[in-house]
């Protein structure tokens, strides 16, 4: 039996508010408490000095797309101007490019197909990944494009036109390009304290040679793998999970677009459009799925941004559980991905449901507030309920929050600090509420309910992250739950501040079940 003392540390635990050592045993917390102790009940154990470092279990990005966020990191970058954007793109090296987080909300007018290099294989998608601009070249490997929904002769293509160029692009890349990419976001995870990422994928994202591929990849980062293609019934869900090796049918499992690109699926159209958004499952289809997924066994879920294609995934749970049960279908922790516009009256059902909403906190932070894109697409009154993560939790519905990558950055901690800050008031939730969100609340959204993952207790896996990190405090909505959270009595463990103009912890080592897997 291997033992490694760690002392000098601020541990976050809820054990105790005082914990500077913890003791890890073959992969596994054994012990955790001060310093002293743990010198005298560990006098043989090698021991590291955290000189004063913060640790605390590590992150869960439940909805990332690995191959995407790889090609973004080692890519132009499509950030600023359109000008500056189509010089990124004319600059790019020789091959095929493939780049991504163009965001035209703020330019006079949007990307168009001549500003890009007709000769080369191009894909530029917006920053929602729902739209994207393509090349003449890259158009002309889609025979009939013209006729598929969402197609623009110059514009930005959206719907299946999008999907098809993105298809047609991808496989245009060679398998070790892809697995390149695949490798550079894991080892980008690990590098930001990440210890398991949720991998959205499907026929209309990245394609089942992406999805193998992933499969291959040796990596001590975990990835649970979602592959999201409809189920008729039963066995035709079993029998795509043999096909593609998938963890579950659920993630990028397309109900609808995206705000941004207008494609979103709305009850009333959008202030700014003359649209309702897209539908790409209808009722019928999504019903199936669930009903499919519950019987299997198998844990379901969609993506759903839009109140009307919402409304279509609640109906379908609501379907399930009359057929099979509460607790049957409770017990698949079927998932919804964004979940942007969700009602009280929803958000009770998903609660008593046990469906997990899996959500992102930066687009807020990015697209939220009076002068946001979402209320340019919205209006202002719709736009304030958006991510309404508080009402969520008042409704016990299971949460957990994600980046979406390459949407948003891997970067876990300014995600957290995202849910706390929410441009509507009231809509926010507690540095607590939303860290536990990001590592507690995802080990559970990927169906990992033994009690103890994301969290550092004795018998709890030793995956954990080392920060470097200023003062911690304690913070909370109101100042009479403040006053409490601060008294000793209340045994409620300090996090770094998350403040506007605080520093965020940054990544000093990564652990995963006892493995250092990132040193800085």
């Amino acid at each position: 039996m291997t033992t490694e003392l760690l002392v000098g540390g601020r541990i976050y635990t809820p054990t105790s508010t005082t914990a500077t050592a913890f003791a890890v045993e073959n992969g596994v917390v054994s012990w955790i408490g001060e310093d002293h102790a743990a010198r005298a009940l560990h006098p043989d154990a090698p021991v590291t000095n955290l000189a004063g470092a913060f640790v605390a279990p590590a992150f869960v990005d439940t909805h990332v797309h690995l191959t995407a966020t790889g090609l973004a990191l080692a890519g132009p970058d499509l950030t600023g101007s359109r000008d500056a954007v189509i010089a990124a793109l004319r600059d790019a090296a020789d091959g095929v490019v493939i780049a991504r987080g163009w965001d035209d909300t703020a330019w006079a007018d949007t990307l168009l197909r001549t500003d890009l290099d007709e000769h080369r294989i191009v894909y530029a998608a917006r920053i929602d990944e729902h739209s994207a601009q393509a090349s003449t070249a890259l158009r002309a490997l889609v025979p009939g494009l013209e006729q598929l929904d969402g197609f623009a002769p110059d514009g930005p293509l959206t719907a299946e036109a999008h999907h098809a160029v993105r298809a047609a692009a991808t496989a245009a890349l060679g398998d070790d390009q892809i697995v390149a990419a695949q490798t550079a976001a894991l080892h980008a995870a690990a590098a930001a304290g990440i210890a398991a990422v949720h991998e959205c994928a499907g026929p209309a994202i990245s394609g089942q040679r992406d999805f193998d591929l992933l499969r291959g990849i040796e990596h001590p980062v975990h990835v649970r793998r979602y592959w999201g293609e409809p189920a008729a019934d039963a066995e035709h869900a079993r029998g795509i999970l043999a096909r593609t090796g998938a963890d579950g049918l659920a993630g990028d499992l397309f109900v609808d677009g995206s705000l941004g690109s207008r494609t979103a699926l709305l009850h009333a159209p959008y202030a700014d459009a003359d649209t309702h958004g897209v539908g790409f499952l209808d009722q019928e289809t999504v019903t199936a799925h669930v009903l499919a997924c519950t019987e299997a066994g198998v844990q379901a879920g969609f993506h759903a941004i839009g109140d009307a294609a919402v409304a279509r995934v609640v109906a379908g749970f609501e379907a399930a559980v009359a057929a099979f049960g509460g607790p049957r279908v409770a017990s698949r922790s079927h998932r919804i991905e964004h979940a942007e516009m969700v009602t009280a009256e929803q958000a009770a059902r998903l609660g008593d449901w046990g469906v997990n909403a899996s959500m992102q906190p930066l687009f807020d932070a990015y697209w939220g507030g009076p002068d946001g894109m979402y209320a340019r697409r919205l209006g202002a009154d719709r736009a304030a309920t958006l991510n309404d993560f508080a009402l969520l939790a008042r409704n016990a519905v299971p949460l957990s929050i994600s980046s979406d990558s390459p949407v948003a950055p891997l970067d876990p901690w300014a995600t957290v600090r995202a849910a706390t800050a929410h441009h509507t008031p009231g809509s926010a939730i507690s540095p607590r509420a939303a860290f536990a969100a990001a590592t507690r609340g995802a080990w559970r959204a990927g169906g990992v309910r033994d009690g103890v993952a994301g969290t550092l207790v004795p018998g709890a896996p030793a995956t954990f992250a080392v920060w470097d990190a200023d003062e911690l405090v304690v913070r909370a909505p109101s100042d009479a739950v403040q006053r409490w959270s601060t008294d000793p009595r209340a045994g409620v463990a300090p996090l770094p501040d998350l403040s506007a103009d605080a520093r965020l912890p940054r990544c000093l080592r990564t652990v995963i079940d006892g493995r250092t897997v990132f040193a800085a």
